[in-house]
């Protein structure tokens, strides 16, 4: 299971606590150090930029609040052909899930052939820490 973007690890550590083999990423050092010291050897953890991730070759699953700057970049490369990807569930800017999420996403003829798209519910922003300056959405992404 990934977590890109793992941050300080809320979601890390629900993974964890089903019992799921997390690997974190997350590039901001005093993060890594957050999460080393909290997790240990109980994860895997990655230091590297989103935009750089080699994606694993084998089937994968993604649970993450990726930093929405990265958003579309990191859903290109989910969907690209060839992608290991079974499923994502990400927290994402509520505009950038009615984009992926609607029939005029970024190349959808092509990758939804492959893998469903449904809209979740929205978070207010106070669910957050720090709330984010925009709407937030889950989205979620499932191999067919």
């Amino acid at each position: 299971m990934l977590d890109i973007g793992a941050g300080l690890g809320v979601i890390t550590a629900a993974l964890v606590d089903v019992g799921a083999s997390v690997i974190a990423i997350e590039n901001h050092p005093a993060r890594r150090r957050a999460l080393r010291d909290r997790f240990g050897t109980r994860i895997t953890l990655v230091a590297t930029d989103a935009r750089d991730l080699r994606l694993p070759r084998r089937p994968y699953h993604v649970v993450a609040n990726p930093p929405f700057a990265i958003t579309s970049d990191l859903l290109r490369r989910l969907v690209q052909p060839g992608s290991h990807l079974q499923s994502a569930t990400l927290l994402l800017d509520e505009r950038a899930v009615g984009r992926w999420g609607g029939p005029r996403a970024p190349a959808a003829a092509r990758w939804r052939r492959q893998f469903a798209v449904d809209v979740g519910p929205r978070l207010p922003r106070d669910a957050l820490h720090p709330a984010p300056a925009v709407p937030c959405r889950v989205l979620t992404i499932t191999r067919r």
